[in-house]
């Protein structure tokens, strides 16, 4: 006979994705659906989320969605205003947009500075900010930052990725302590290289390939739904008694 785990059911709750139309937002809200989370998604791009949104109806559960650049203030407060109106109550953020220009440091433009801090580290923590002051009214609420791993160990070609990635884990921290005594759990889950649209033309190259690969003990590419798993179980009660803490998804990579 099979048993239940009420500690990790997440059945009922809802949730807010941010990113939510391709790559690892999407396996996120997929799996949050399966889980029983009614969900509002948010990206740049409708048609990705109209997409996202089709599937998870399949999955018999309620969601919403709305196009927002989350490197606009007052898009962000828009979007908040929109999920308000549409939920009594919100259980969970994933703080999953970002985006990434590999090239040497050297290379880097002021632009791509700014669009990548703007959007991996700004963006999140006025969304953060702007769901806090939700959860903080209903004293309690889970927020899960997707940071990475090169915000714990350097990547090379991504000065400007992992400085917003260190930034992030560092912010989990403050908010973590900052929010604690509302009942508000904030962790990062920090994933290694993943197979997604936006890595696809890395893993392209067959020798990179066999390079990254090298790299990861478990000896194989890191997949969108390990992620999901990982952000899961810190959207849960099973999670409760963690915040401040950022979870490695890495195969390994950052213990060697």
């Amino acid at each position: 006979m099979s048993m239940s785990v009420p500690e990790f059911s997440l059945l009922g709750k809802t949730a807010i994705v941010t990113g939510a139309g391709k790559g690892i937002g999407r396996s996120i809200a997929l799996t949050m659906a399966r889980a029983g989370v009614d969900l509002f998604l948010t990206s740049r791009t409708e048609k990705d989320l109209i997409e996202v949104a089709n599937q998870v109806e399949q999955l018999g559960r309620k969601i919403h969605y709305h196009v927002s650049d989350i490197r606009r203030v007052s898009e962000i407060q828009e979007m908040v205003r929109k999920a308000r109106a549409t939920f009594s109550r919100m259980d969970i953020l994933v703080n999953n947009a970002g985006v990434s220009f590999p090239k040497p440091a050297e290379e880097v433009t002021e632009t791509e500075w700014d669009i990548t801090l703007e959007t991996n580290l700004k963006g999140l923590f006025f969304c953060a900010q702007a769901i806090g002051k939700w959860m903080i009214e209903q004293r309690g609420g889970k927020i899960v930052n997707i940071a990475s791993q090169a915000g714990v160990v350097a990547l090379p070609a991504h000065a400007a990725y992992c400085a917003s990635k260190g930034g992030v884990i560092l912010l989990t921290k403050v908010l973590a302590v900052e929010w604690a005594c509302y009942g508000i759990n904030v962790n990062c889950v920090a994933p290694t290289v993943i197979r997604t649209p936006m890595t696809d033309l890395v893993f392209a190259d067959p020798e990179v390939r066999k390079e990254i690969i090298k790299k990861i003990p478990l000896g194989r590419i890191g997949q969108p739904e390990d992620v999901s798993g990982a952000v899961i179980f810190l959207s849960s009660k099973a999670s409760d008694f963690i915040t401040g803490e950022t979870l490695l998804v890495d195969g390994g990579w950052a213990a060697q």
